[in-house]
């Protein structure tokens, strides 16, 4: 059986400098401290300057990075505190570039977010007005009639998408919390094909999809799971291309066959 993760700070360091300083060899000593620092992020976001709004023309920052051409991101967090550390910046600077953002969030966290928002300066009452907030039960979203349909979810996601999306905006900032997924494994199993199935959907648009994760939630194996279907990876404030990414195609087909093998097993 998986070791569920104990996240206290000494091991969710444990997790990111696994991540980030054995795997990422580009990622230096120096930067990884910068990266862990919220004031230094700060600093680096007020960088960035009013010319980075050209409708996902030039890179979009997120945590201490920039985003490129690729955007599906797997953000991984030691709760919703640090997610929304994190995040809030990228979502504030999404409405400054009149982008859209959709926020799939849990029923139970929706008024907490909402205050969040506001309290990051963001007004509202007149976004949802105005069409360019989206906030959306991640239950109803991705449970739709008690059950989770991976096809429907493909087809839910495309039309979400800017490309069409009939509101105008010129790509949508969509945040996915994922912590209805809980600790089923057999439903976590169909959620990672998903998510490398909707890799495709990704593939085709310029929105910023961030599939956010408490790891207090998940065993050592989902998490690396996980990374597997996503190309880019967050990991606090750390940004990087995933060294554990593997290609849809490939992986899919080597999740068949290791299911096809334990149905043959006696």
């Amino acid at each position: 059986m998986s070791r569920r993760l104990d996240l206290s700070i000494h091991d969710y360091q444990g997790i990111r400098h696994m991540a980030v300083g054995r795997y990422y060899g580009i990622c230096s000593r120096s930067a990884r401290r910068s990266a862990s620092s919220p004031a230094q992020c700060r600093k680096r976001n007020s960088s960035v300057g009013r010319g980075h709004c050209m409708g996902g023309a030039a890179s979009i920052q997120l945590g201490c990075a920039h985003l490129g051409e690729v955007r599906h991101v797997c953000a991984l967090f030691d709760g919703d505190d640090e997610a929304h550390r994190v995040l809030m910046p990228f979502i504030v600077d999404g409405f400054a570039c009149r982008e859209k953002a959709v926020h799939i969030v849990g029923s139970d966290r929706e008024t907490d977010h909402l205050r969040r928002l506001e309290q990051a300066g963001i007004d509202v009452p007149d976004a949802l007005a105005r069409g360019q907030l989206d906030v959306r039960s991640n239950t109803d979203t991705y449970l739709s009639g008690g059950r989770f349909d991976a096809d429907r979810m493909l087809a839910a996601f495309e039309a979400m998408a800017s490309g069409n999306d009939p509101s105008g905006y010129p790509l949508s900032r969509i945040v996915c919390n994922m912590d209805w997924t809980g600790d089923s494994r057999p439903l976590f199993d169909d959620v990672l094909r998903f998510e490398a199935r909707v890799n495709a959907v990704w593939s085709r648009h310029k929105d910023v999809v961030i599939c956010v994760y408490d790891v207090r939630q998940m065993s050592g194996d989902m998490v690396i799971d996980i990374m597997r279907t996503h190309p880019i990876v967050l990991i606090g404030h750390v940004l990087q291309e995933n060294p554990f990414f593997v290609p849809p195609e490939r992986f899919l087909r080597e999740r068949a066959e290791r299911e096809g093998a334990r149905g043959d097993m006696p």
